[in-house]
């Protein structure tokens, strides 16, 4: 098919993690779709760690999955290593990681975008998006072609006014011998958006054969790898699992960086932009907690077939000899080879309050807007968005109502919303502290809350709903179960509860009381109850979460519903606040600059008092019974 004379309902401009499920998305649920990238052979690429998932990244990624999208898979199929993190905490707070052979990666994803129904692609750069009367219509390439569509999804990584820096030396790139994406960025000044920029940087990497790992603390596999996507049942014995090391910088390392900070350019003057706060580079680190002697090290595999390691932890931007002195500080990598340098790299963004909660530009119809755009970084984030963008690209494509996925019911419903209504001033990445209800959106029960929106959408088959929702029936009826089920005081149980350093019982009590325990699993009560069956690890967790927790799930689920009417009260478009007497010049100053779609999306607007809420509700909800609006 010749890709330049046909009309798109979509155009995806990126082929990272946000422009690959956005592009699989839109075209699954039936959108003919083109993806433009610089080059096919890039498509998934990891340009940072190869790694995916980590505290509070593994429940977007499990999200991704439950939704129909690719992350989850393509991690399972092409895992090296795999770490459950905060698994000695509770249920609400642990997150999956795993490093991917970066080659693998990759070339499961262009597998993927190769085979798939309604999904094009052209090798070619984008100059121009083209829009008339604040209506996208198409693109335009560096050849003067244009293309056209009814919606384009931008998702241009660290390529929109990208520069790399190195020591004193800049280079326009938006990776490591990859040009910037300059022009793209002028298109979008001159339609009236403001461009700010945000830094992040990578570490140099390392040839393996000369690390010496003795030197290093290893850190191994779990002993049974838990899969990201739903769909895999076990990462199976004959994948290959391999081990990262753990070592640290000391008072010499910090004195060649110190030294030498000045060079940095982020403290040379060079970078102006807004660093990622929680993973800064090794010089910030020395800057910010100078009171420490060492910073943990750790040392990542690349790939199966190639003997390269990721040194995460000393990411950096000083000049190539500096860099050389200061890995050669580090214990264990004396002899280290540095095979490509660590730099930083800026990268243009927009005010993410630009955007509606579907991703949509306020500015321009039809375009939407993914990934490190919007100010986020990392791959999970990214994903996320691009998935929420191509799914709704596809929806405005067929005239129905966007999709929006609330802060109660999921990690990526709580990203997006914090980057629309509250924007951000620096990289935005993912924790499990800045969900509200995460005892309810864990990472095991993304299947049960997306799987209705998957089906709705056309993202998962009628059969992986049917199988999910035989799984929650089968384990709230055991939940049932074991709270009908009352045990007698004997001296089985009794034996098992003390040697568990519980109390031993002396009335008739339910199964589910004496879960409740601390030290107290399903294993140890299921001999007691002959219809307690040989369930899967997956679905005894869930029993004993739900059992365990029930109060504090309780209670989440009354503070959902306390505000979650909110949620329901909508916002006209262009809404008129100095109409409404009550409400403070200020507070009419931010919803005017916000401009939130709901109530529910005032609330949170820092500065928005309770007070402001409550006039504002009690006017909405008059306007709409005298039928105004």
């Amino acid at each position: 098919m010749n890709v330049l004379n046909k009309t798109y309902d979509c155009i995806v401009i990126g082929s990272g993690h946000a422009g690959v499920e956005a592009a699989l998305a839109a075209a699954r649920m039936g959108c003919g779709t083109l993806m433009v990238n610089f080059s096919f052979d890039t498509i998934g690429q990891m340009s940072c760690n190869p790694a995916i998932g980590g505290v509070g990244k593994g429940q977007l990624v499990k999200e991704i999955d439950a939704l129909g999208g690719e992350m989850g898979k393509a991690a399972d199929k092409t895992g090296i290593q795999f770490r459950q993190l905060n698994a000695s905490k509770g249920p609400a707070v642990r997150s999956s990681r795993c490093q991917s052979d970066r080659k693998q990666y990759l070339l499961y994803m262009q597998d993927v975008v190769r085979n798939q129904e309604n999904l094009f692609f052209l090798e070619g750069k984008v100059f121009d998006i083209l829009v008339r009367e604040n209506l996208v219509y198409g693109i335009r390439l560096e050849s003067g072609q244009e293309i056209y569509a009814k919606t384009v999804v931008l998702t241009p990584g660290t390529f929109l006014n990208g520069k790399i820096h190195i020591g004193k030396k800049t280079t326009s790139a938006g990776r490591i011998d990859e040009s910037a994406s300059n022009k793209l960025a002028d298109s979008l000044k001159s339609l009236g958006f403001e461009l700010l920029s945000f830094k992040t940087g990578t570490p140099p990497r390392i040839d393996g054969k000369t690390i010496d790992f003795t030197q290093m603390v290893r850190q191994d596999s779990d002993e049974v790898p838990v899969p990201f996507s739903f769909l895999t049942t076990e990462i199976p014995e004959t994948q290959k699992l391999l081990s990262c090391y753990i070592t640290a910088t000391n008072l010499r390392t910090h004195k060649i960086i110190k030294d030498n900070i000045h060079l940095s350019p982020m403290y040379s003057g060079k970078i102006k932009s807004t660093g990622v706060r929680y993973c800064p580079s090794i010089e910030d680190k020395l800057v910010k907690f100078s009171d420490k002697e060492r910073h943990q090290v750790f040392l990542e595999p690349e790939g199966l077939d190639e003997d390269l390691y990721y040194p995460n932890g000393i990411s950096t931007g000083l000049p190539e000899d500096v860099q050389e002195k200061m890995v050669h500080s580090i214990k264990g990598l004396e002899n280290a080879r540095i095979v490509r340098y660590g730099y930083s790299i800026e990268h243009a963004v927009i005010p993410s309050t630009e955007l509606k909660s579907s991703l949509e530009s306020k500015r321009i119809e039809g375009l939407f807007c993914a990934g490190q755009i919007n100010g986020t970084t990392g791959y999970e984030e990214a994903a996320a968005q691009g998935l929420v963008a191509g799914i709704n690209a596809a929806l405005k494509v067929k005239n129905q109502e966007p999709f929006i996925l609330g802060r109660d019911e999921s990690y990526t419903g709580v990203l997006i919303d914090d980057l629309v209504t509250k924007g951000t001033d620096e990289p935005y990445r993912m924790f499990t502290s800045r969900v509200e209800y995460r005892l309810i959106v864990r990472e095991d029960n993304a299947d049960k809350r997306m799987c209705e929106h998957g089906l709705r959408l056309g993202l998962i088959s009628k059969e992986r709903y049917d199988a999910i929702k035989e799984k929650y029936d089968v384990i709230e009826k055991q939940i049932e179960r074991l709270r009908q089920m009352r045990i007698d005081p004997g001296e089985g149980i009794n034996k098992i509860l003390t040697e568990n350093h519980s109390a031993p019982l002396r009335n008739t009590t339910r199964l589910s009381e004496i879960l409740k325990r601390p030290g107290v699993s399903y294993e140890m009560i299921a001999p007691f109850d002959g219809e307690l069956k040989d369930f899967s690890k997956q679905i005894i967790d869930q029993i004993e979460y739900e059992i365990k927790y029930q109060g504090f799930i309780a209670r989440q689920q009354k503070d959902v519903e306390r505000f979650k009417h909110l949620e329901y009260i909508k916002i006209p478009s262009g809404f008129d606040y100095s109409s409404i007497s009550g409400l403070s010049i200020e507070i009419q100053h931010k919803l005017k600059h916000f401009a939130p779609q709901t109530l529910g999306q005032a609330h949170r607007i820092s500065g928005v008092t309770p007070a402001a809420i409550s006039i504002l509700m009690i006017y909405l909800r008059k306007k709409l019974n005298n039928g105004k609006f």
